[in-house]
């Protein structure tokens, strides 16, 4: 791959693109955008449905620049998009690699990809490439066919996995880290080839096309102290897939790398606003990660990815989607809005949560695609609120709210069902007399602190973020 545009291009790309190489406080104030390359945009626009959403749609590096302006009129300044490289038939998503050298044909071409690095580039927005270490494609044992990890002292020899050489228990640490994921052979980075390869190549891509961070499938199923090593080797900032609940377990992570997905608090979020039990399950979570992760703003926020039924498959109410969304973007951390979530996409499991996103025709109106674009233009207007602590101000079972910088996030579980839910709020950051207003609608609803209190009335389920009056 590199060697046909290292002469021509490697010295210039660098030295533009090293001013895009974004460190783990530079993406803190970003917020991402993910979408599945092959499920975004096709090259030439259309409205038709994916015939398969198992293998290949259509979609391309090409399809994602023409609608760049989609991106941006929601308000993000990040895109994570897939894989790039060559993959094993089938291998639509990207994690089935098979020829780390060369780029995946159906997005397009080496240059197609340049180019919609330097498209995003000049409109500000950054790239996260999402990039896999731990396995190539479902090949079995014939790994002949695999660039350049073709002989079988590349891979772990499942000696002390289970008969089947699949990881059966997640707990054990040996097993996960030698065992295969779903029957996917795993690489051994202890091997001296793999892991000078694995670091190498780290290196040059994001060097060559000018990424400004990754995101590291399958963190886990590797040793630690190599994605120690191939954190450095990127340059950029990596944020870690820790597929797991447990806090402890996922904030071991988070040092390795840069920063993990916030899988914890998406379970919480999930179970506070899709399954409506107590709000305070955010508080207890979040006072957790106060306590157990290195820094929380490098942490990836999200409701929805491509390995989780969506939202809406399982809770029907777009006001709790709202509140879940609220919370994600302007929660401590960096927001990660799944693409579809604009659309209200309603997917089930894998592969039913990867629509074609071209069926909705990139529609602007949309009442999620407003919303964010709201609450998204307030964040890029009001940057002390990014880099702000989130500190807690109120939670029972059915309100929560709390305060970065000055904006005043206020949640509540009750669903489109709840007529008015209000609560007195005697913890702030406001001087006496100071008129707060609600961003959504900045001149019909506004409060006035008195007597050192507030009160914050949510009709039908809605969330509110509350800014001072300037």
């Amino acid at each position: 791959m590199y060697n046909k545009f290292v002469k021509v291009f490697l010295i210039a790309f660098i030295a533009i693109n090293c001013v895009f190489a974004g460190t783990p406080d530079e993406w803190s104030t970003r917020t991402i955008y993910q979408l599945l390359t092959d499920r975004f945009s096709q090259t030439v626009n259309s409205s038709q449905p994916c015939s398969n959403l198992q293998s290949y749609c259509g979609g391309t590096f090409q399809g994602i620049e023409n609608h760049l302006d989609y991106i941006l009129g929601m308000g993000f300044d990040a895109i994570w998009i897939s894989p790039v490289v060559t993959n094993t038939p089938g291998g639509y998503h990207g994690y089935w690699q098979e020829n780390i050298y060369t780029i995946n044909e159906y997005f397009g071409s080496e240059e197609d990809l340049l180019a919609l690095i330097k498209a995003c580039h000049s409109r500000g927005i950054w790239v996260m490439l999402d990039v896999v270490g731990n396995h190539v494609g479902p090949v079995n044992y014939e790994y002949n066919t695999i660039v350049p990890f073709d002989s079988p002292a590349h891979y772990h020899n499942c000696t002390t996995c289970p008969e089947d050489c699949t990881i059966n228990n997640f707990d054990d640490y040996t097993q996960v880290e030698v065992c295969r994921l779903s029957g996917l052979p795993d690489l051994d980075q202890d091997n001296a080839f793999v892991r000078s390869t694995l670091l190498n190549w780290i290196k040059n891509v994001t060097s060559f096309y000018g990424f400004d961070g990754i995101r590291i499938d399958t963190v886990p199923e590797v040793k630690a102290e190599f994605w120690t090593e191939y954190n450095q080797a990127a340059g950029v900032y990596a944020v870690g897939e820790v597929y797991n609940g447990n806090l402890t377990y996922v904030a071991e992570y988070q040092g390795p790398v840069d920063g993990v997905l916030s899988y914890p608090m998406f379970f919480t979020l999930r179970n506070v606003f899709a399954s409506k039990q107590s709000m305070t399950q955010i508080q207890a979570t979040f006072q957790q990660y106060q306590q157990l992760f290195k820094n929380i703003s490098y942490l990836g926020t999200f409701i929805d990815n491509h390995d989780q039924v969506r939202f809406l498959n399982e809770q029907v109410d777009v006001e709790l989607y709202k509140n879940a969304i609220t919370y994600v973007l302007m929660a401590q951390g960096i927001p990660i809005i799944y693409y579809g979530t604009e659309q209200g996409f309603d997917g089930s499991a894998d592969p039913n949560n990867r629509e074609p996103l071209w069926t909705t025709q990139f529609n602007q109106n949309s009442v999620l695609y407003k919303f964010i674009q709201t609450i998204n233009e307030f964040r890029t207007q009001n940057d002390e609120v990014k880099s702000a602590e989130q500190i807690q101000r109120y939670a029972d079972n059915g309100f929560y709210a709390f305060t970065r910088g000055n904006a005043f996030i206020a949640l509540t579980n009750g669903g489109s069902v709840q007529v008015q839910t209000s609560r007195v709020i005697t913890y702030h950051p406001y001087d006496e007399g100071t008129t707060l207003c609600n961003i959504f609608w900045p001149t019909q609803d506004c409060i006035k602190v008195s007597g050192g209190q507030f009160t914050v009335y949510l009709d039908y389920g809605e969330s509110k973020i509350y800014y001072p009056l300037s």
